[in-house]
């Protein structure tokens, strides 16, 4: 009976999709079904259910959809509608009606654990006769399945094995998007990929001997580990912009580039989540992964191609080269901070912890065309601001001071990814009026000014462009295991040190940029030199130096 229910509203609002770019292509003329696990959990209600609705909202999901919560907690189908509806309602700007019919499509399984064989057979049965009315009233034969999981790495194995004997699809692809944590370091991260591989093996002689014709299953091809900072727009935009570009690849070297700085920023500390996060710190939450990830597609070297079905394979090969070139960090390349205050977080138990809610990592990638070029990691809770950038800071131009007898500050190129998507090279042009000493401008390109009016709909948020990826088949943003694992070989050394010793982090107040010795640290290692008379441009005149 839902079933039906959810089959003809989905028919009857979306009866005349208009054109999108995926138009064309054969999934979006399929059936869907969409599982989201851990239904009843804050990823789920603050991340998942919105992207859905955002990718209902602009016609880009199949017209024959429905998408069910699996969870342990004891609620029905319109409970969960009514957890999620607020979340939604902050949605972008939709009218109601669509936020309904999005609610109207979701259902809710229970069950009495992430493993329990009974229910996932209940969603099983649910999703094959939805399924098999789909094909009866639109002559639909094919159908897809997607599987989300917004829960802990510990019930990923268990999670995977009753999907696999229970809610393949016989008519199509099931593919599963996994979320971080991927371990805490190289021995944990083993674990999970060998256990959720173990119960892929284990299931699939199961179910090969029931659905001969099945022919899916979880290998690497239909596994989606989701990093949400390779779905911002700015990352997306890294390869066009490096091998779009003549400049750019000539400028993108050893000869030219001073250091490379990547810069992950919040003004706010745990916040009540420092349970979870005394267990993993700065490194392990934002650096080895987010910025890492980052870090390679910046700098790999181009692909033979970047679009296309071969495409996604040749871009993660070339982003696992640039982990291979890299030695394992080592502590003295790294620089530790926390805030004041930090064991005063109710959900910290040991009140003398060491947990680093600061981090500054320098590494260097060992290639020919970056050696000796430092790459500078720096990550940090509780600061002054909301920011997170990629920074290249070129050197000084050929005998500049002797030219205009001053310091002529360096070029770098800024692709600001968080709060305002911005790409601009730091430049130096002449003083305006009579002098003709250098001052440093900005050459800028601003996202939501350049490509967006006030009405008009901005950038499509990470998770929503990466759920689409997944339906599209498309992997390229997405970690594979081998990157995974060579992720973790370059920094848990450095990470068992820090926890085997007790490495004691430098304090910093909230608010502030940091430890005061960060910046010393950064200038010894890396040779960046801040040009303190530069202000960014942010509409008003400014400059803090005289003409």
């Amino acid at each position: 009976m839902t079933s039906n229910r959810s089959t003809t509203l989905r028919m009857s609002v979306c009866e005349d999709m208009p054109e999108t770019h995926v138009s064309h292509e054969a999934w979006i003329k399929e059936g869907l079904s969409i599982i989201v696990i851990g239904a009843s959990g804050d990823l789920a209600k603050k991340k998942t259910f919105p992207s859905l609705l955002s990718l209902f909202a602009d016609h880009l999901l199949p017209r024959k959809l429905v998408i069910y919560g699996y969870a342990r907690s004891n609620i029905t189908s319109e409970d969960l509608r009514e957890k999620i509806r607020p979340y939604l309602e902050k949605t972008k700007d939709l009218d109601q009606s669509v936020i309904d019919d999005f609610l109207g499509l979701v259902h809710y399984q229970s069950g009495t654990g992430y493993g329990d064989i009974e229910s996932w057979n209940c969603l099983g049965n649910k999703i094959v006769e939805f399924e098999n009315e789909i094909e009866e009233t639109g002559g639909i034969s094919k159908a897809n399945r997607l599987f989300y999981f917004a829960i802990p790495p510990n019930v990923f194995a268990e999670t995977g094995e009753a999907i696999k004997t229970t809610c393949m699809s016989a008519k199509g692809f099931s593919r599963m998007i996994v979320e971080k944590p991927f371990g805490k370091d190289l021995d944990s991260c083993k674990e999970i990929l060998a256990r959720v591989s173990s119960a892929c093996l284990t299931s699939i002689c199961n179910i090969i001997n029931t659905h001969t014709q099945l022919g899916q299953h979880f290998d690497e091809t239909n596994l989606f580990r989701i990093d949400h900072y390779l779905g911002k727009e700015m990352v997306q935009n890294l390869m066009v912009m490096r091998f779009g570009n003549i400049w750019m690849d000539n400028i993108m070297n050893r000869n030219t580039v001073q250091c490379i700085m990547l810069t992950f920023k919040e003004p706010f500390g745990t916040e009540g989540r420092g349970g979870y996060f005394d267990q993993y710190g700065i490194i392990r939450d934002i650096i080895q992964n987010h910025l890492l990830q980052t870090m390679c597609l910046l700098c790999m070297e181009c692909p033979n191609k970047l679009d296309g079905p071969d495409a996604s394979e040749k871009i993660r090969d070339e982003k696992v080269r640039v982990l291979e070139a890299m030695d394992p960090v080592t502590l003295d390349e790294v620089f530790l901070g926390q805030y004041e205050g930090y064991h005063d977080d109710p959900t910290i138990t040991n009140k003398d912890s060491n947990c680093p809610t600061f981090a500054v990592v320098r590494c260097f990638i060992n290639n020919q065309r970056w050696a000796g070029v430092p790459i500078i990691f720096k990550a940090g809770k509780a600061l002054n601001e909301r920011k997170a950038e990629m920074r290249i800071q070129f050197k000084e131009a050929p005998a500049a001071k002797h030219l205009f007898d001053v310091d002529v500050p360096r070029n770098e190129l800024v692709i600001k990814l968080q709060p305002d998507e911005t790409i601009y090279m730091k430049s130096n042009i002449k003083t305006p009026g009579f002098s003709s000493a250098p001052i440093q401008s900005e050459l800028q390109v601003q996202y939501d000014t350049r490509y967006y009016d006030e009405k008009a709909t901005s950038n499509p948020d990470a998770y929503s462009r990466l759920i689409l990826d997944v339906l599209r088949g498309k992997s390229a943003s997405f970690v594979r295991s081998d990157e995974l694992i060579r992720a973790w070989e370059v920094f848990t050394p450095v990470l068992h040190q820090i926890d085997r010793e007790n490495v004691k982090p430098c304090l910093y107040k909230t608010g502030s940029r940091g430890p005061e010795e960060a910046d010393d640290w950064i200038t010894n290692k890396s040779g960046y030199l801040r040009n303190d008379a530069y202000v960014w441009y942010d509409g008003d005149i400014c400059l803090k130096s005289n003409f």
